[in-house]
C-alpha cells in the first residue's frame, strides 16, 4: 500500500477515535466540548488534537454532520421496511416511530441536533444536507401519495398570506412537486413527530404520561389524519 494511502487511513482511524471520545463526553458533559479534555482522554498532548479539528467548532460540527446521518439512515431505513409502497401511513408512523426510537438510543446526540443553542457555535452551511435527509424522507412520502393520486391539494385558501410566501420558497427549492398547503400540512406533521419526541426526551412527560410509545403513536396518527393520509 502506497505510503500516501496508509498516512490517510491512520488520519481517519485517528478521526473516528475523537468523535467515539467526544460523543461519550456529549454524554455526560453536554455539549460543553473541550478538545483538551478529550485529547486527555486519549493520552495525546492538547496541541495534537489540533491536527485533526482545529477548533471545537470544527469537532461540534463533525458531530452534528454525523448525526443528522445517523438519524436520516434511520428514517430511511424506516421508510424501507414497508414494502407496500402504496401505504401512505404505514410508511409515515414507521419513520416516525424510528426517529423515536434512533432518539432514546441517542440521547445525546439527538440532544446536539435538537436542544438547546450551543453558546456562540453556529452551524456552518455544512450541516445542511445531512440535516434534510429526516424531512425529506417524510415529505418523500407526501410527494408520492399526491403522484400517485392518494392525496390531493388541500388548496391555498387555508394558509395565511405570509406564510404561504414562505412555503412556496421551500417548495421552490426542494419540493416542486407538493403543493403548497399539502407541504405546510407535512411540515406541521414532521416538527410536531420532534416536538413529541423532545418532550419525551427531555422529561417533560415525567409523572404525566407513561405509555410513552403509545402516546408517541397517537399523536403521530392524529398527524395522518391532518395530512390525510389514507
Amino acid at each position: 500500500m502506497p505510503a500516501a494511502a496508509i498516512r490517510a487511513r491512520a488520519r481517519a482511524e485517528m478521526i473516528s477515535e475523537i468523535k467515539m471520545i467526544a460523543r461519550r463526553h456529549l454524554e455526560t458533559e453536554g455539549a460543553n466540548l473541550s478538545l483538551r479534555a478529550v485529547a486527555r482522554d486519549m493520552g495525546m498532548v492538547s496541541s495534537a488534537i489540533y491536527r485533526y479539528f482545529p477548533s471545537r467548532d470544527e469537532l461540534l460540527t463533525a458531530l452534528i454532520i454525523d448525526g443528522y446521518h445517523a438519524l436520516g439512515d434511520a428514517a430511511e431505513a424506516g421508510d424501507a421496511e414497508v414494502t407496500d409502497r402504496a401505504d401512505l401511513r404505514g410508511r409515515w408512523l414507521t419513520v416516525c416511530h424510528s426517529i423515536r426510537r434512533w432518539a432514546l438510543a441517542h440521547p445525546a446526540e439527538y440532544a446536539l441536533l435538537f436542544g438547546s443553542p450551543v453558546p456562540g457555535y453556529a452551524a456552518p452551511q455544512d450541516t445542511t444536507a445531512a440535516a434534510a435527509r429526516t424531512p425529506a424522507a417524510l415529505i418523500g412520502i407526501l410527494t408520492d401519495g399526491f403522484a400517485a393520486g392518494a392525496l390531493t391539494d388541500p388548496g391555498p385558501g387555508e394558509l395565511p398570506g405570509p406564510v404561504q410566501a414562505d412555503v412556496a420558497t421551500v417548495r421552490a427549492t426542494l419540493f416542486a412537486g407538493l403543493p403548497e398547503a399539502l407541504l405546510a400540512r407535512g411540515a406541521t406533521a414532521w416538527i410536531h413527530c420532534f416536538g413529541a419526541v423532545s418532550f419525551e426526551l427531555f422529561g417533560q412527560l415525567n409523572g404525566v404520561i407513561e405509555a410513552r410509545k403509545e402516546y408517541f403513536d397517537h399523536q403521530m396518527r392524529q398527524m395522518c389524519d391532518l395530512i390525510g393520509l389514507p
